[in-house]
């Protein structure tokens, strides 16, 4: 698969999530999806990020802003873990900030870093 096939199955699965959200009652706003790699260097030096390596430089991470059925933006992991299993279930190569280890980021949702075969 090319990067820009990847692309489109990584847009069409943000759909999926975001039909997920809606059904849940949920609903979201859309953050950064496409970053340069002069942000993502801006990023690191302020410590919003922790790696030049984002997937969001190859068009493959949304940052999503999820708010409750009374309009409450939610931000913690425990309040947000369904969305990222929902996430994480369509592919494994997906991954939620929200599991990360060192970095927790729950407004992302992305793919491990394209790599051409």
């Amino acid at each position: 698969m090319t990067l820009r096939e990847t692309q489109w199955k990584f847009l069409k699965d943000v759909a999926l999530l975001i039909a997920f959200i809606d059904r849940e009652g949920y609903s979201a706003s859309g953050g950064e999806l496409q970053r340069t790699i002069e942000q993502q260097q801006m990023y690191v030096s302020t410590g919003k990020s922790k790696t030049l390596k984002s997937s969001h430089i190859q068009k493959l991470a949304i940052d999503l802003f999820i708010f409750s059925p009374s309009g409450e933006w939610m931000t913690g992991k425990k309040d947000l873990q369904r969305f990222g299993d929902y996430w994480e279930s369509l592919d494994p190569e997906y991954e939620w900030g929200g599991n990360w280890k060192s970095f927790v980021d729950t407004p992302h949702f992305g793919r491990k870093l394209f790599k051409k075969g």
